[in-house]
């Protein structure tokens, strides 16, 4: 590598370890362009993610990449001394700073500290190629074990079967002996008296019947020996017939509802918007807010079951950003309670609880619902959700000045309306 190495030619964990060093600094770096000046406005956990693009591109810049690396200096004194003195042992945090500061002879550390990473990332995925193999080793290993279980299981039920044949056999022999006993004493019956010889032929008859059962018994279990064979051929065909009976009565189920519920076919597809996104000669930019005023909100807000999701803190901060957050969230919940109560509105506050592991205790108002987004959830998302769970044609109204929410919103068949036509009710 040379010292015009770009940014996008290094390896992905080394990127993503400049992009993470940049945005913990970024809020501190003077004379930011307006796209990272937007970004270092995002919270900690989110510069780095979402406005990644924009600090690649920013660092192209040498003289903002200066003015960054200086900052990175002073965070990071300790880990460049290191690096100076060559005892980092942190290959990618070496080649990260390497390539961000470029201290006296970073070129030359930036090639071994790459290369290394490199090798670390090639011996990771061989790690998990190996670890998939043998996985995979130890399953067809247990295959054969089963399958010789299973034969072994079957070569005992035909030995069974063939020592109840024999014995079958060896009846049907002694039966075949009898019945010729009984002929013989039937022909010297003959000779003695016509009822002997009636007796004699009864008796003949019931020993050929007693042979046929015995025969059809020995062709029975002879079947059954050919079918105990079969059986392990015709698993996977019962399987099959099995998992169809199954599908069948899904459909038919599903068919029984389609029409207990009376739905009515579908006339469009899923693709529809992106073919006609495609053969649209020009792509429309994001829809404008429609003006809504507070006197209109609240003509929306008193129709039957309407609903009202506000982005809590998006409101707050742009009311009353001097004071705490607790202070936003009280001051915010009391406003809202009259109009609730006067409205009638379904309410739903959504606060950010990305970066939080606790949640702050909060007073909800009568009819007012107050929720945080999960850790590592931004509250635009709780939001979003909220809005594509109600069904289309119901009043629902998002208050938000975020234009990521407002355009989601509308998306899902909500009215975003600005913060400041709320804060126009709440006389804030």
């Amino acid at each position: 590598m040379s010292g015009t190495v770009r940014l996008d030619e290094l390896p992905v964990a080394v990127r993503t370890r400049v992009l993470t060093l940049v945005a913990d600094v970024l809020p501190e770096v003077p004379q930011l362009p307006a796209a990272l000046r937007k970004v270092a406005g995002f919270a900690p956990a989110r510069r780095a993610r979402l406005g990644g693009q924009a600090i690649t591109a920013g660092l192209a810049d040498e003289d903002l990449r200066d003015r960054i690396a200086h900052q990175v200096s002073v965070r990071r004194q300790d880990e460049l001394v290191a690096l100076r003195d060559g005892t980092m042992h942190d290959s990618l945090e070496a080649a990260a700073l390497d390539w961000l500061v470029r201290p006296q002879g970073w070129t030359r550390r930036l090639d071994t500290s790459v290369s290394e990473v490199e090798q670390h990332a090639a011996q990771q995925q061989e790690a998990v190629v190996q670890a998939r193999e043998e996985r995979w080793q130890q399953r067809a290993e247990q295959a054969e074990a089963e399958l010789r279980d299973l034969r072994a299981s079957y070569r005992q039920q035909v030995e069974g079967y063939k020592a109840e044949v024999s014995q079958l056999r060896r009846k049907l022999g002694e039966a075949r002996a009898q019945r010729r006993d009984v002929d013989e004493e039937a022909v010297a019956a003959a000779h003695a008296a016509e009822e002997g010889r009636a007796a004699a032929e009864v008796a003949l008859a019931a020993r050929e019947k007693e042979v046929r059962r015995l025969r059809a018994e020995v062709e029975r279990l002879e079947a059954e020996a050919r079918q105990g064979r079969r059986g392990g051929r015709s698993e996977k065909e019962q399987a099959t017939a099995r998992t169809r009976v199954l599908l069948d009565t899904i459909l038919d189920a599903a068919a029984g509802l389609r029409r207990e519920l009376a739905l009515p076919p579908v006339t469009t597809s899923p693709g529809e918007r992106v073919e006609e996104s495609l053969a649209a000669p020009e792509v429309p930019g994001p829809r404008a807010v429609p003006e809504v005023g507070p006197a209109l909100l609240e003509q929306y807000l008193s129709l039957p079951r309407s609903r009202l999701v506000v982005d809590g803190y998006n409101v707050s901060m742009g009311a009353w950003s001097g004071s705490s957050l607790e202070a936003q969230r009280t001051r915010l919940l009391t406003a809202m309670a009259p109009l609730v109560a006067r409205t009638g509105a379904e309410t739903t506050v959504v606060f950010d609880g990305a970066d939080a592991d606790t949640r702050p205790p909060t007073s909800q108002p009568r009819g007012v619902k107050v929720l945080f987004s999960p850790k590592g959830v931004i509250a635009d998302e709780v939001i979003g959700q909220l809005v594509e769970a109600e069904p289309r044609g119901r009043v629902v109204l998002v208050v938000s000045d975020d234009r990521e929410v407002q355009a989601r919103c509308q998306r899902a068949g909500a009215r975003a309306v600005a913060s400041a036509a709320l804060l126009g009710l709440l006389g804030g």
